[in-house]
């Protein structure tokens, strides 16, 4: 395995094979979008000064932002994001489709030996990060990929500029993206990705990146655009140093027992099955270990409990129906049955907006919020878990508009 200084930058060759035409690479690097907005110059002007301290180099400065202009229809993008748009039973039911378990499959049987090799070096288990590849890019799909070759730099610079609920990440992510430039990991104009700014097959951010990303292929350059061995062992290594813990499974199906108090969601293995917690698949809990109780339905839907492989997943996409959906793919692509509960049609998953205006009510409440991102935590869940019982609603955790407009929450 090289090491992470000896990257040089994917080939042109190779970023052909994945569907970016000829004409692309040799044009101007950057797609011209409409005129610079206001405000954008000057903001880029001062962003020079602390890209330069973070060790850009001028001329890299130069080469990527002199005369960049930023991509506007991120925020449109930003606005439909499934995780927050589809209802949770959707979302998964499109991600583990028939056709993702038959090709990922297929997958595994042409990568036999390489994902063997992974599991040996790495500790993660075939099925989790064949599910990752399937759900990120179909296996490296060619017609899918295409829809994540927008340019990086444009789209980062304009959240970087104009997205203020989370500047200082977009903001990192762009130094880090000209951090790739600079080291001569890759070209502006090869760097291209999601609407976020997310790369390759396996969709890493700039800063994954430059924190995991690894020649596997042995080669001598880092390719996560079309190189298997790279975009696989890359994403094994970060879900390594993200601990992911290879004799726990990310979690399974629960039923409870009549007269179960809903306000326990922590407990170990043991604990659970001592309280009547079953798994839905009539398999015994693990030896050992731990987990939380999740209801991502309400209580009237499927109940999980969730290891802490379940937060390593939502470490590399913060939300809880993404985790779901890569599980739930390679238990299937390894035997497993259906999600058995039924999922309630009639709950309808709260808006970011919504969610973000809870976590601002809880915050003034007194509970202790870390983000104003729309993204609802386990320790948040535990919290409306505490002011359902107190209104007199079931505390499974999971909030509804019903108890937003109980707890008197503005969602207009």
């Amino acid at each position: 395995m090289k090491q992470l200084d000896s990257r040089i930058a994917p080939s042109r060759r190779a970023l052909l094979k994945v569907g970016i035409g000829a004409g692309a690479l040799l044009a101007t690097p950057f797609v011209t979008f409409a005129a610079v907005p206001p405000g954008f110059d000057q903001w880029r002007d001062n962003f020079r000064a602390r890209a330069l301290a973070k060790g850009i180099s001028d001329a890299t400065w130069t080469r990527v932002m002199g005369r960049i202009e930023p991509d506007m229809s991120v925020f449109r993008q930003m606005q439909k994001q499934p995780e927050f748009n589809e209802q949770i039973w959707q979302y998964i039911n499109r991600r583990v489709s028939d056709w993702r378990i038959i090709n990922g499959r297929e997958a595994l049987k042409k990568h036999e030996a390489l994902f063997a090799r992974i599991e040996q070096d790495f500790g993660v288990e075939r099925g989790t990060l064949l599910a990752l590849w399937g759900v990120e890019s179909a296996y490296g799909d060619p017609l899918v990929q295409q829809n994540h070759m927008r340019p990086v730099f444009p789209a980062l610079a304009a959240l970087a500029w104009n997205e203020p609920r989370r500047r200082a990440y977009w903001e990192t992510e762009l130094i880090n993206a000209l951090k790739i430039v600079d080291r001569g990991w890759s070209t502006p104009e090869e760097m291209r990705g999601s609407w976020a700014g997310a790369m390759g097959q396996t969709q890493f951010m700039p800063s994954n990146f430059v924190d995991y990303a690894i020649d596997f292929s042995g080669d001598g350059r880092t390719d996560i655009w079309s190189n298997v061995p790279d975009v696989l062992g890359s994403t094994a290594n970060y879900l390594r140093k993200w601990k992911w813990n290879p004799v726990l499974p990310w979690g399974f199906e629960v039923t409870v027992p009549n007269g179960f108090d809903y306000m326990r969601s922590r407990a170990t293995f043991a604990e659970w099955q001592a309280l009547g917690v079953r798994r839905a698949d009539g398999k015994p809990f693990p030896s050992s270990g731990q987990g939380i109780l999740f209801f991502p339905s309400g209580a009237a839907g499927p109940g999980f409990v969730v290891t802490e492989n379940f937060d390593v997943l939502k470490e590399y996409n913060n939300s809880d129906a993404y985790a779901i959906a890569v599980g739930h793919l390679a238990d299937r692509m390894q035997g497993a049955g259906l999600i058995k509960a039924a999922w309630p049609k009639d709950d309808r998953q709260l808006s970011r907006d919504a969610r973000v205006a809870l976590q601002r009510k809880l915050s003034e409440m007194g509970y202790k919020v870390n983000e104003f991102d729309g993204h609802i935590d386990f320790d948040l869940r535990d919290n409306i878990r505490a002011e359902q019982k107190k209104l007199g609603m079931l505390p499974d955790g999971h909030p509804t508009y019903v108890f937003l407009d109980k707890l008197g929450v503005n969602t207009k």
